[in-house]
């Protein structure tokens, strides 16, 4: 199943300074990271955009996203990053094969040589940098891979094509992400939405649909009908529990989701931040019957 989750450009239009900013994304990637989200989609919001817009939003969060080991050759010095240090270890669980061709577990690496004789260099994360055979294509120096370690001493190792451990970063507009063929449910959420129930949730978790669920979530005291133009009292309702409601084309203001929910009814403080609503929600959407 994939997971998506989307959060808009002015998502730290509330953080007094940089430092701020960067400590709050980096919550934001932690919940990410805790849920195993496969996905994290920065999409536009320009008119609520302050001093720190998608551009900041995107590379501090795919840094954090990047193993600790690649950081330095991958990201270098930039300007956005100068206060990476406040972001918190992600330590994204490796994901391990049970099968004589797919035990052992993934990493992330990063091209360093590309030889003449059909092999590459790629620094894993490793005391040095290993030799491997290209599977069947040529790759570029400085191109991420995949590499699955089944030993480190000796060390064997080889390229796969499989997603590592860990979330992607990208930057998309909301109708494109929603229109993806994995999008799965697509949920907003809003404390205008329909609350959530216990009921609501085992159909949630019991759908047949299980090849994915996408999320999107508001700013600080901007919330997503606002960014979209929708009027809180139009929102659509799931009125019953027992059954999701039918997917609809969407109109020219809503770009397509299936279901607005309040994952945080009854809230007690009249603002949920961005990342706590991702870990209330996460929390929920990992629900199993």
């Amino acid at each position: 199943m994939t997971v998506s989750v989307l959060v808009p450009s002015s998502l730290v239009r509330e953080a007094e300074d940089k430092r701020e900013a960067t400590r709050k994304l980096g919550s934001v990637a932690r919940a990410a990271t805790v849920f195993r989200c496969d996905r994290l989609v920065v999409f536009p919001d320009p008119e609520g955009e302050r001093r720190w817009g998608g551009g900041f939003v995107e590379t501090v969060l795919s840094y954090a996203a990047t193993p600790p080991y690649l950081r330095k050759e991958v990201w270098g010095e930039r300007d956005e990053l100068e206060y990476a240090g406040v972001l918190p270890p992600l330590r994204a669980a490796s994901r391990t094969g049970s099968g004589p061709q797919s035990s052992g577990s993934l990493r992330q690496g990063i091209v360093t040589e590309v030889g003449p004789d059909g092999r590459v260099r790629v620094n894993c994360g490793l005391q040095h940098p290993i030799s491997l055979a290209a599977p069947e294509r040529e790759f570029d120096e400085g191109e991420r891979v995949t590499v699955r370690i089944s030993s480190r001493r000796p060390v064997r190792a080889k390229i796969v094509d499989e997603p590592p451990p860990g979330f992607e970063v990208e930057r998309a507009d909301l109708s494109g992400v929603l229109g993806r063929e994995d999008a799965g449910v697509r949920i907003a959420t809003s404390r205008h939405g329909t609350p959530v129930t216990v009921g609501r949730m085992r159909t949630l978790a019991g759908r047949p649909d299980r090849d994915g669920v996408t999320v999107a979530f508001g700013a600080p005291e901007r919330g997503l009908p606002a960014m979209i133009g929708i009027d809180v009292n139009d929102l659509p309702r799931w009125e019953d529990a027992d059954a999701l409601p039918s997917r609809e084309v969407a109109d020219g203001s809503d770009p397509g989701f299936d279901l607005w929910l309040d994952t945080v009814p009854n809230q007690g403080s009249e603002v949920v931040r961005t990342e706590e609503a991702m870990f209330a929600t996460l929390a929920l959407l990992n629900c199993r019957e």
